[in-house]
């Protein structure tokens, strides 16, 4: 974040929630593994709260409130340019030979040289850039999520200090529970997945539906005492349907339109990378877009973004959804076997981490100068 801009680094410095000093932060801990429910022997012989592994990163794990960050980021744009509209909702985009018409619900258009969509996993860029394909829509993962808060004092009394104030992934069979701090550690974030067991999510474009306690409760019902106190503790227990995007051919056409974020590359939450793949697109197209001299460009510059970029982040949708069938003892080659688990989750963060980002946007800087 920093190499795009140091105060947006440090605005997200600002509102982040980060590891708080529980030897979680020394240790530079991404997240701890538990069972959540006894293992199935004789493959799993831990029992529910048994410590599985822990992964570690360079620096340690945090997480930001998105409203106070976009908020935050706002500011530092100069408010006499009026670049900053909220409440809009895209209807169609008109391109034309000198760049772009963008029409609005509001019934407002605007001239533009492109149009660069950064419109969530519900994008009405991708639709357009992919009318009538199969790739213009998100589809369901098969998983679906129980969301709640916890006040962290009521979670810390139930869980222990460090289990309640650090990130934690309890395992089970069909299910998994993740748990971290928000609100600069005041608060218990808990995510309790599900796999729905036909696979169908059958309330159309409503991915998030009221809360059900006693629907959650029953669903893990198997789980051991951690997950059910934490489980108990919830106020509200809202549906949230796991969706990602199908693969993606190409993420622009011609000069005219591009996509990034979720628009492009919607993941499942699973490897808790898809705003981070977000931040890696900012970089490497603002510094494409910074080396255009004309518009006649542009189409060569979303060419270089697209064929670095897009590799990488078609990845993170693919891996995100491995994981996802991983952390529910559904991977096939590793199932519930705790020696194979521990090797995968040793390496599966490794290439999200450790890319040069230098080395990267370099790629894309010879894919758009030719050489």
């Amino acid at each position: 974040m920093e190499l795009i801009d140091r105060d947006m680094a440090a605005a997200y410095n600002k509102h982040a929630t980060f590891q708080p000093d529980t030897g979680a932060l020394e240790k530079k801990l991404w997240s701890s593994y538990r069972m959540g429910m006894d293992g199935r022997e004789p493959s799993n012989a831990l029992k529910a709260g048994d410590y599985i592994h822990e992964v570690h990163a360079a620096v340690a794990r945090s997480s930001v409130h998105r409203a106070r960050f976009l908020e935050a980021m706002t500011a530092l744009l100069p408010a006499e340019d009026e670049c900053v509209s909220f409440g809009k909702r895209l209807v169609s985009i008109d391109e034309v030979e000198d760049g772009v018409i963008v029409h609005f619900a509001d019934g407002t258009s605007v001239a533009a040289d492109a149009v660069i969509g950064c419109d969530g996993i519900k994008s009405r860029v991708r639709q357009i850039l992919f009318d009538g394909e199969e790739a213009a829509n998100a589809v369901f993962t098969g998983k679906y999520a129980y969301r709640g808060l916890i006040p962290m004092d009521e979670a810390v009394e139930a869980l222990g200090e460090y289990t309640a104030r650090n990130n934690h992934f309890h395992w089970g069979y069909g299910g998994h529970l993740l748990t971290f701090p928000i609100e600069h550690g005041k608060t218990m974030n808990v995510v309790a997945f599900r796999t729905k067991q036909n696979g169908v999510w059958e309330h159309g474009s409503q991915w998030v539906l009221p809360g059900n306690k006693e629907q959650m409760l029953q669903d893990f019902e198997e789980w051991g005492p951690d997950v059910k106190a934490i489980l108990s503790l919830m106020r509200n227990a809202d549906i949230w349907a796991m969706f990602d995007h199908p693969p993606a051919r190409t993420y622009h056409r011609g000069g005219h339109i591009c996509m990034m974020g979720d628009a492009a590359h919607a993941s499942t939450p699973h490897q808790g990378a898809g705003a981070g793949m977000a931040v890696e697109d900012v970089f490497v197209l603002s510094r494409l877009l910074g080396e255009i001299r004309e518009r006649s460009q542009l189409e060569k510059a979303f060419a270089a973004y697209d064929a670095v970029r897009r590799p990488r982040t078609q990845k993170l949708v693919r891996t995100s959804r491995d994981a996802g069938q991983l952390y529910q003892c559904q991977k096939e080659g590793v199932k519930d076997d705790v020696e194979k688990i521990r090797a995968n989750l040793d390496e599966r963060m490794r290439w999200i981490w450790d890319l040069d980002m230098a080395q990267h946007l370099q790629e894309a800087l010879s894919v758009f100068r030719g050489v």
